[in-house]
């Protein structure tokens, strides 16, 4: 009796562990996006690749003509209004945003009292993403009206060997500082600006960060387009 009695507790023990864990599995494919959008990163349907992107975002544009986009955090929310006059950058946001690809970026830079910046990760999609796409560059399209003000959002770019000054359509920065960032005039691409969602700014600024300004803890970030 005793016997049968612990081959019974035994059974249940297994069974019960192994439902668990089945559940645990279930569970982690349901609230991590990573995971379910490594499964796609290699299907595209797209004909985007570094040697036609301006014409290419040029007439993704015609079709998608969204400029509204939200930035959701932990911290709240920040509303974004892409420019209409510089095209390219515009379609390539919008773009960037159908596709997910920033769903698993975050908020790594924050420059206190300069500039929030976001786009990228540590995360293998997000290499993978930019492999897929030839890690493209987009040509600058200043304009005399579009300044780095207290809120202005911007494409990142490399200063080292870049003379043509080419965008990394991956990587924005928000403009933090009351004053401006008016000595980046005519060096990025200024392509929107925050129109509500200041204060999730301010509370994104108050993080801790490292010696190369990258968060202690990670700000994930999703984006969306506002009708």
């Amino acid at each position: 009796m005793k016997i049968v009695v612990k081959f019974l507790i035994v059974f249940f023990s297994v069974f019960l562990f192994q439902c668990k864990g089945e559940e645990t599995i279930k569970n982690n494919k349901a609230t991590n996006p990573q995971k379910n959008l490594e499964k796609k990163v290699e299907k595209r349907w797209d004909s985007l690749n570094e040697s036609n992107v301006e014409a290419f975002f040029t007439a993704y544009g015609k079709t998608n003509k969204e400029n509204k986009v939200i930035i959701k955090t932990r911290f709240g929310n920040i509303k974004i209004r892409l420019y209409d006059d510089v095209p390219v950058h515009r379609a390539n946001f919008i773009f960037l945003t159908k596709i997910k690809y920033f769903d698993t970026t975050e908020i790594y830079r924050v420059a206190k009292n300069f500039v929030i910046q976001g786009g990228n990760s540590d995360d293998t999609y997000t290499l993978k993403q930019r492999r897929l796409y030839g890690n493209y560059r987009i040509k600058p399209e200043f304009r005399s009206n579009r300044k780095h003000k207290y809120g202005a959002l911007a494409a990142a770019r490399d200063w080292e060997d870049n003379p043509d000054k080419l965008s990394n359509p991956f990587e924005f920065y928000m403009v933090h500082s009351k004053r401006g960032a008016h000595h980046l005039n005519k060096e990025h691409t200024v392509f929107g600006e925050v129109i509500a969602g200041f204060d999730t700014m301010n509370k994104i600024s108050k993080v801790k960060v490292g010696v190369d300004e990258w968060p202690m803890e990670d700000i994930r970030m999703t984006i969306e387009i506002l009708e």
